[in-house]
């Protein structure tokens, strides 16, 4: 079994007191809890240079040392060669614009042909990184801006970006009804209780928070740009969906049919074909890992929402 660059990290003084598997699952994310403590379990990781088991209680400033293994990360992953459209490329980073329909990690019903099998065949080097360098998502039928790592030293920065927010991240989205105003909505975001598959508002859930402000009124429709402030899944569309303002085929969240009473016939065609929900991430900015520089990507409408967009003003002007 090969093992993977070691990843380093020490304990915050504010995890004083939690469970050794639990600081590591919040320190590192990208692996879940389960497979952490079997890591630990295997004694691939260290606390000052000792081994201890999950239930171990840390005090803070501990120094770790994780060794996981490549064969633990990307099981089963074959490289397939599938097309990226890569917008920025070094050593350390790559971006791509994820086209709607690519599903971004290999999973139940998706066992092939997604992102991580495509990157896995671009470069070998993906094969010795965590989820190969895969630091956030995009869902299967949203399209746009993703970053991925190249390196374990950027895998790292990336992921601690994330978790405090240094990734910004902008998406375009057109939603049903006439918003008035931006705003910011703030609601938390859980498991849904009878559907586990979706998402839902709830009190116990994790503090989610969107920004967004109007691009484009039509008459039953609203372009909007969105900001994320956190990243809870399907955070946008179940943000607009709680607002009665769901994103223009969104099945999942979109609360019933899409056509509208009255409108043309040729309004309601389009958006009874739409084949996605219209949301693309089309702004990424963060520093670099190792220069620092700041960096900032942008990219077009895809042209299936330029072409929703084109409709709406044709047969929808105010």
């Amino acid at each position: 079994m090969s093992e993977l660059t070691q990843l380093r990290c020490n304990i915050p003084e504010e995890h004083a007191g939690w469970r050794l598997d639990r600081s590591l699952a919040t320190l590192f994310p990208e692996f879940s809890r389960a497979r952490i403590q079997n890591w630990i379990n295997k004694d691939l990781v260290t606390v000052d240079g000792d081994v201890f088991p999950s239930k171990h209680t840390v005090r803070g400033g501990e120094s770790i040392v994780m060794s996981p293994v490549q064969e633990d990360i990307n099981a089963s992953n074959e490289p397939e060669d599938i097309a990226l459209d890569i917008i920025f490329e070094d050593e350390h980073l790559l971006i791509i614009n994820k086209p709607a329909g690519l599903v971004v990690h290999p999973g139940a019903g998706n066992q092939s042909g997604t992102l991580m099998n495509a990157l896995l065949y671009y470069n070998q080097q993906f094969s010795t990184l965590p989820r190969a360098g895969i630091i956030h998502r995009l869902d299967k039928d949203t399209s746009g801006l993703m970053v991925i790592a190249k390196s374990l030293q950027a895998h790292t920065s990336l992921v601690e970006k994330m978790q405090s927010r240094e990734i910004e991240r902008h998406y375009y989205a057109v939603v049903r009804g006439q918003l008035i105003a931006g705003g910011t909505i703030s609601k938390p975001i859980g498991r849904h209780p009878q559907d586990r598959t979706k998402m839902a508002i709830s009190p116990k859930g994790k503090p989610a928070i969107t920004h967004y402000k109007i691009i484009e009124k039509f008459a039953h429709h609203t372009w909007v740009a969105a900001k994320l402030e956190t990243g809870r899944t399907h955070q946008i569309r179940v943000h607009f969906s709680s607002l009665k303002h769901p994103i223009v085929g969104d099945v999942t969240y979109g609360q019933g049919a899409q056509k509208v009473a009255n409108a043309a016939t040729e309004l309601n065609n389009c958006l009874s074909i739409f084949p996605r929900q219209a949301l693309h991430a089309y702004q990424l900015a963060f520093s670099h890992p190792t220069t620092k520089q700041d960096l900032k990507w942008e990219i077009p409408l895809p042209v299936d929402i330029e072409n929703l967009l084109s409709t709406l003003r044709q047969y929808s002007a105010l």
